[in-house]
């Protein structure tokens, strides 16, 4: 017979778990907002920090952090790269960066599954691997704004260098955390 009574853990495993969700959306929003002077663009710090918050919290959690992100964004909070100068909610969203951001949200539970027990070279691979989902998903809704001759030239070519750079330092910063966990314990 199933028992009715209430569980004590299940509310704060639900609480745990909104907190650190609502965590990696600021995160993101964050990365989302920083910029650093690179070449040939300057540099957000999105991709960096979307795979650090799906290569630790997991792939539930990754997926709802990035989904309350995309959530603020479309109700009008400027969390997205150059919100509010180049517009905000929806309008931003169905835009020529809106491809990727959906690219984000799909690659976010690929790469918070795939770096689980992973290595340093093995969380690269797999930041990779969720780099080209978003990059498919960029550049897929990208070709309907840019004539295919321009499409690499303007949604992959200008932007490649620095997210293998991001994922350099993601998969770095992750093997180097669990590092010093392994030696704290």
């Amino acid at each position: 017979m199933a028992s009715f009574t209430p569980s004590l853990t299940r509310p704060a495993s639900l609480w745990r778990g909104l907190g650190l969700a609502l965590c990696g959306a600021a995160l993101i929003t964050l990365g989302a907002k920083v910029q650093i002077p690179f070449w040939p663009v300057p540099m957000t710090l999105h991709t960096l920090a979307v795979f650090l918050v799906a290569a630790t919290l997991g792939p539930r959690l990754a997926l709802a952090a990035m989904a309350a992100y995309l959530g603020a964004g479309a109700i009008g909070l400027p969390v997205f790269s150059g919100s509010p100068e180049r517009g905000i909610g929806l309008a931003y969203m169905a835009g020529p960066t809106g491809g990727y951001l959906l690219g984000y949200l799909l690659a976010a539970p690929l790469v918070g599954a795939l770096t689980r027990g992973r290595g340093v070279i093995g969380t690269a691979l797999a930041m990779i691997a969720g780099l080209a989902v978003v990059y498919a998903g960029g550049l897929a809704w990208l070709a309907t704004f840019v004539p295919a001759p321009k499409l690499l030239t303007a949604g992959f070519t200008p932007f490649i260098l620095g997210d293998l750079v991001k994922i350099a330092l993601a998969s770095g910063l992750i093997a180097a955390v669990a590092r010093l966990k392994g030696r704290a314990q």
